[in-house]
């Protein structure tokens, strides 16, 4: 069987030394489910809070709040990077709800990394689109003024 090979754009990044998280930073389909998703966490975080209120006291209650956020909340993730990016094995494990030094939960850090590459992406996916059409109505108007024979 012969092999096609199809540039679709595909970018790796290196995520603290470990693990390799791979998408195409310029596709408009990742650029949209990434801002689902971040609307996703954002509602999966507020529901575990106001739950947590409710398990105040309880330990396993809140321990299941927490890892069942992380689930759900990678879960969103995978779908915007696709299943061939498991954010489980991505990020050694580490839950996507747990506080980090500099008292943001892993994830707020997570979408600040990625957040400035998509949107870079989508510049560059705009720009060549715009490119494009400037190429395209240059070409109909030389067309146009080109002398008849």
């Amino acid at each position: 069987m012969e092999e096609m090979r199809i540039d679709t754009g595909m970018k790796e990044y290196r995520v603290n030394g470990g693990g390799v998280l791979r998408f195409n930073p310029s596709d408009p389909n990742v650029y949209s489910r990434f801002l689902e998703a971040a609307e996703a966490v954002r509602r999966i975080e507020e529901k575990m809070g106001e739950e947590a209120e409710q398990a105040a006291g309880d330990g396993r209650k809140a321990l299941a709040l927490l890892c069942r956020a992380d689930r759900e909340a990678k879960a969103e993730l995978e779908r915007v990077f696709g299943p061939e990016n498991d954010l489980d094995a991505l990020l050694g494990g580490v839950n996507l709800m747990a506080v980090c030094a500099n008292g943001e939960r892993v994830v707020t850090n997570l979408f600040a990394a990625i957040g400035p590459v998509i949107e870079e992406g989508a510049e560059a996916f705009l720009q060549a689109k715009a490119a494009k059409a400037v190429a395209e109505a240059q070409a109909r108007r030389a067309a146009r003024q080109a002398p008849e024979e």
